[in-house]
């Protein structure tokens, strides 16, 4: 049993120096965290879709996609549409002075929330480069018979993560009780959500023209 820890361990720390880091979707778990709207659902949609597509790079799809620029280019045009219009909405939260207490904005439904989560998920093609790429790649070359195991262990410090990202965030309503704590936050999550958006677009500008 000691020795499936090794590829445990090595798929958890690979995992959680990949998803630990400022970024939309991050912002967006910390979001309704705070708010503490349907945190639940998103943790396990955000833990889930990195198992799959973790499971799927170890299958072998980070070749594919590494095969097909265009594809990375479709993802990353949408991918900048959609973070986009979400910085500019967070920027017009910001200055929207009556919004910016817990619970003073209008609620999300579960639908609007996971579609929301599903954008930030799936629309990003950082996503593939490191669940599906980079994972796939440091699981291929486990034993066959332990990538199982890497793959549980990535899995776990990703349902680990976002849980810990949703549920404690709710230690931080005391300060976000104060309407400047969510200016800036919404200031911060236009400002990323933007600066992705705008990376995002010269990755596809480069996957158009990178030579096949």
């Amino acid at each position: 049993m000691p020795h499936a820890l090794v590829p445990f361990a090595t798929g958890f720390l690979l995992s959680a120096s990949l998803i630990i880091a400022i970024g939309a979707q991050n912002l967006f778990v910390l979001r309704q965290g705070l708010r503490r709207e349907h945190v639940g659902a998103i943790v396990l949609f955000c833990g889930s879709a990195d198992a799959a597509l973790i499971c799927a790079g170890v299958a072998g799809l980070g070749a594919v996609l590494a095969a097909v620029p265009e594809l990375t280019a479709l993802l990353a045009l949408a991918g900048a549409g959609f973070l986009g219009w979400y910085g500019v909405q967070a920027l017009r939260r910001m200055a929207r002075a009556e919004a910016m207490v817990v619970g003073a904005a209008d609620p999300v439904t579960l639908p609007r929330a996971l579609l929301a989560t599903a954008g930030f998920t799936l629309l990003n093609p950082h996503v593939y480069l490191d669940t599906v790429l980079l994972m796939g790649a440091a699981g291929s070359a486990q034993a066959a018979a332990v990538r199982p195991v890497f793959v549980a262990g990535a899995a776990t410090a990703s349902f680990v993560w976002f849980a810990a990202l949703g549920y404690g965030a709710r230690l931080l309503r005391p300060l976000f009780a104060r309407p400047v704590a969510w200016r800036v936050l919404d200031a911060c999550v236009g400002i990323v959500m933007l600066a992705l958006a705008a990376t995002l677009l010269v990755h596809a500008y480069g996957a158009w023209h990178t030579p096949t």
